[in-house]
């Protein structure tokens, strides 16, 4: 998602926030709330301060954002977003997967909560529709969770001599099974082999690629998750290469 579609979202729901803060001259507190780690959602934790900069918001001096990380750990998601609404936030951003909007939604029925996330908002439950959001959530959703298909061919393209592609999935991670099907589907299409790997902790990953050995796949496919996103490191120095590679390709 692009900044100018986050900061509008933010700018809407702070809009739409009680005045309590405003009233009593005390600074504006954002929650953000995410999946993923510091590092790996750098970039938009800049474009988010900087978002609000332009628009007369700056962190420190009129308005304070707490950050709450919980590193590819959804389990620890509903007690940092309880911890948020104990402290009194006035919005909460929550990234980094659709996990990290359900437990903000969970934790608060009134605070305003703005999302990011990759699969479908409606079907995930965390919104009635695109058009009317309902209640005190709304959000963009990049639906890169549906673009794993498309990975597939562009895998299959890129290292044509590979008919075994396998797919590294969280199976913690609510959109793992759509993604499974939609994979399996174009696997089909394609008559090539589509072995599933599965990893929700830094040991699983290790077991996965020792797997690969053993199947003789020719190209992994990551699919989005911030676990994956806090292991960037662990993936990538693990012996593989982003399709730059007749050994093995990753992407």
């Amino acid at each position: 998602m692009g900044r100018r579609e986050l900061m509008l979202l933010l700018a809407g729901a702070m809009t739409a926030s009680p005045p309590i803060r405003a009233q009593q001259n005390a600074m504006l507190v954002i929650g953000f709330l995410s999946g993923s780690s510091p590092g790996t959602f750098a970039p938009l934790v800049a474009a988010v301060r900087q978002g609000l900069s332009e628009t007369g918001y700056v962190e420190g001096q009129n308005v304070a954002i707490e950050y709450r990380w919980a590193e590819g750990h959804y389990d620890r998601l509903p007690a940092l977003a309880a911890d948020l609404i104990a402290r009194n936030v006035d919005l909460i951003v929550a990234t980094g997967g659709a996990a990290s909007a359900r437990a903000a939604k969970t934790a608060t029925p009134t605070i305003p909560i703005v999302f990011t996330t990759g699969s479908d908002p409606v079907a995930s439950g965390l919104v009635d529709s695109l058009a009317r959001p309902g209640g005190n959530i709304t959000g963009v959703s990049i639906l890169n969770v549906h673009l794993i298909p498309k990975r597939i061919e562009l895998i299959s393209e890129l290292v044509p001599e590979a008919r075994i592609i396998a797919v590294l999935v969280n199976p913690n991670n609510a959109g793992t099974e759509p993604m499974i099907r939609d994979a399996l589907e174009t696997a089909r299409a394609k008559e090539m082999q589509l072995p599933i790997l599965k990893a929700s902790m830094q040991s699983e990953i290790d077991t996965a690629f020792t797997s690969l050995d053993q199947l003789h796949a020719g190209a992994l496919v990551v699919t989005p998750d911030p676990f994956f996103g806090t292991r960037h490191d662990q993936l990538f120095g693990a012996g593989i290469t982003p399709c730059n590679s007749h050994d093995l390709c990753v992407a």
